[in-house]
């Protein structure tokens, strides 16, 4: 990947850091699909700032491309145009000669028996409670992993019967590796097994 342009969240006393980068996220996840082919998206990307040490994301994220041309295609400036007051948009810079690799990807937690129930419910044929009853003293998965609370565009059928959207943690795993590696990027700009350059 030879471009990048990085997106600096600005929190203030209006808007905080953890509600910041939930709309920051979800406009890049947004303009992402909008330019992705199918599932997959071309554009790769990584926090600077990741810390497991005290575990969080930093104020930085950087979006990778392998063409200045497909940072014309997804605008950020007009997904971001809500949240300008909020988040600085660096131009389009080329990646350093002499980098190393980061590989960044979504660790999935099993934390909730209900979502478990609804998945298995609407594979089996089952009812939601009849689902539940099947995780019956379930233990949560636990992470220390930076995340950032999304909203699923998807809806999803609760016990009452009605539609909803739902809230879910994106856990984020970035480790530096040795060498770069291809692969295919999701609409959150993660991948489990391509790599970004980290400078």
């Amino acid at each position: 990947m030879q471009y990048y342009v990085e997106v600096t969240l600005l929190p203030n006393d209006d808007i905080g850091h953890y509600f910041l980068w939930g709309k920051v996220y979800q406009q890049l996840h947004l303009a992402l699909v909008a330019l992705a082919a199918g599932e997959q998206s071309a554009l790769g990307i990584c926090f600077p700032e990741y810390s497991m040490d005290q575990p969080r994301l930093g104020r930085k994220v950087r979006i990778f491309a392998d063409s200045q041309a497909q940072f014309t295609q997804l605008d950020l400036v007009q997904w971001f145009s809500r949240l300008s007051d909020y988040c600085h948009i660096s131009s389009i810079k080329s990646v350093p000669a002499h980098t190393q690799y980061a590989q960044v990807a979504r660790k999935q937690c099993v934390t909730s028996p209900q979502r478990l129930a609804r998945r298995r419910a609407k594979r089996k044929g089952q009812s939601y409670d009849q689902a539940l009853v099947h995780f019956t003293g379930f233990k949560a998965e636990l992470s220390r992993l930076p995340f950032v609370v999304l909203h699923s565009e998807s809806t999803h059928v609760v016990p009452e019967g009605l539609q909803a959207k739902h809230r879910f943690k994106l856990f984020i795993a970035q480790v530096l590796v040795d060498r770069p590696q291809t692969g295919a990027f999701t609409c959150y700009g993660l991948s489990q097994t391509a790599t970004v350059p980290w400078f």
